[in-house]
């Protein structure tokens, strides 16, 4: 039976040191090498072609270990990564998981966790951890909520007539009604009227929300690209 090529990436000679211990006490494991970091990885990842890569994240830059896991598996797809971390930064995990990481593991994990993983990882039985099942899907959540927010921001911005559409600016700059209706030469009236008809689109009660709500679409990004003719 063929055995289960592991090497690993960490810039911690003295990691590698533990986790070939542990690897190559297994009879179904074989060591085939560490570098300490991510680029080191990708170029020997693609020379000794490994079942496992263990990856720290954070080497030469914070999120190495990241950039390398995705250009090793775009190269070598049926190399499994399994991510090295000292603490479980859920940013960086995500990161990893979405360049394709398989699992993680705590540096100081016991021996069995260890090896379990990267078993699990090679025959893909590898099961995701609840407790990290449950951030992923809160994140999933996050990004769709931003999304619709967006979408639907766009929708109303679309809506707003020319004039609108200015005075909507000269709020989120900061500028008073009068100080609006004194620069575009209205009534205050006027820019009262089309104050009103901005929140009953945006469906909200009062500027701030509206401000509030371009604040995290980054209206300032978006306005040149919203035509208006």
């Amino acid at each position: 039976m063929s055995r289960i090529r592991v090497m690993m990436a960490d810039d911690h000679a003295e990691i590698c040191g533990y986790f070939e211990g542990i690897v190559s006490r297994e009879p179904d494991m074989e060591w085939v090498g560490s570098v300490r970091s991510g680029a080191a990885a990708v170029k020997t990842a693609l020379e000794v072609k490994p079942d496992i890569v263990l990856m720290d994240i954070q080497m030469e830059t914070r999120t190495a270990g990241i950039t390398a896991s995705r250009q090793i598996l775009a190269a070598l797809p049926q190399t499994k990564v399994i991510i090295l971390t000292i603490l479980e930064d859920d940013d960086l995990l995500f990161q990893a998981y979405c360049a394709g990481a398989i699992d993680y593991i705590i540096k100081t994990d016991a021996a069995g966790r260890i090896v379990a993983s990267i078993r699990n990882a090679y025959s893909n039985q590898l099961i995701l951890r609840p407790e990290y099942a449950e951030k992923i899907i809160d994140e999933l959540k996050r990004v769709r909520e931003e999304q619709h927010s967006l979408l639907y921001s766009l929708n109303t911005l679309s809506r707003l007539s020319n004039s609108e559409f200015e005075v909507l600016k000269s709020l989120y700059q900061g500028l008073s009604a009068r100080q609006i209706a004194e620069e575009r030469y209205v009534s205050l009236g006027t820019v009262k009227s089309q104050i009103h008809s901005i929140l009953q689109k945006f469906g909200l009660k009062s500027v701030r929300e509206v401000v509030r709500k371009l604040h995290e679409i980054n209206f300032e990004y978006i306005v040149d690209a919203m035509p208006r003719g």
